[in-house]
């Protein structure tokens, strides 16, 4: 019997490296994205791809389908960016097009994809944030654009259920990836890590657990929903 098969947009590095070996772990044949560079140390087969461009996205479905022979059941939207925070009133317009044209032109890109090629009873996740929820000074701008992701997924959940796909989003609270450390003094990580009752930051692992149940049959009753593992931060 042949494994399942797992798509991870940016699966190179911090939570979607995790995903991808979790993933793994759990018996799934696993492909991945990246930007520039692919890693040496990720299980699974990498395709580098700019998910701006929906051409480009829908090639790497195609690229998939040929190399494991099947479409992926499952798919993670992982693949996004952060820029410097800063408060609205002087945050830079051309760093709010970057946030745009990744974290939301290329949410879509993936996730219209994938309802168009996941096969019936799949799963489909987008990683957000907790931030959507928790209004933090700076962080308007990058918690809008994940505010949109969570949008197209309540509304893809109710057009995909008849064919049985599930689809759900994961919003972390601050995790402990390179993406949060730049930039970071240690009073301002202390800070995040006083955001939650346990006082710490979460990990990569951590969050790929709540991916690896989402994806796997255990979440079978578990469809349009923002799941938040973020150590009691809301």
């Amino acid at each position: 019997m042949s494994k399942p098969i797992a798509l991870v947009f940016g699966g190179s590095r911090g939570i979607g490296a995790s995903c991808v070996q979790t993933l793994a772990r759990d018996g799934y044949d696993v492909a991945f994205t990246y930007v520039s560079t692919a890693p040496a140390a990720v299980a699974g087969k990498g395709y580098r791809v700019d998910i701006s461009d929906a051409a480009a996205v829908a090639e790497v479905f195609g690229q998939v389908q040929r190399d494991f022979g099947g479409a992926p059941n499952v798919v993670v939207a992982n693949a996004g960016i952060n820029v410097p925070p800063a408060p609205l009133g002087q945050f830079p317009a051309v760093d709010f097009r970057k946030l745009v044209e990744v974290n939301i032109v290329g949410a879509f890109n993936i996730l219209a994809e994938a309802a168009r090629r996941v096969p019936e009873g799949g799963s489909i996740i987008a990683l957000t944030t907790s931030l959507v929820r928790h209004a933090a000074p700076g962080l308007g701008p990058y918690s809008a654009s994940k505010a949109a992701v969570e949008s197209l997924i309540r509304s893809l959940a109710k057009e995909l259920a008849p064919r049985r796909i599930r689809v759900n989003a994961v919003a972390p609270g601050p995790v402990d990836t390179d993406l949060f450390r730049a930039g970071k003094t240690d009073e301002a990580k202390q800070r995040s890590a006083a955001m939650s009752p346990f006082n710490r930051i979460g990990t990569p692992e951590e969050i790929a657990e709540v991916v690896a149940f989402l994806a796997s049959p255990k979440a079978s009753w578990v469809h349009g929903q923002i799941v938040q593992p973020n150590g009691g931060l809301v």
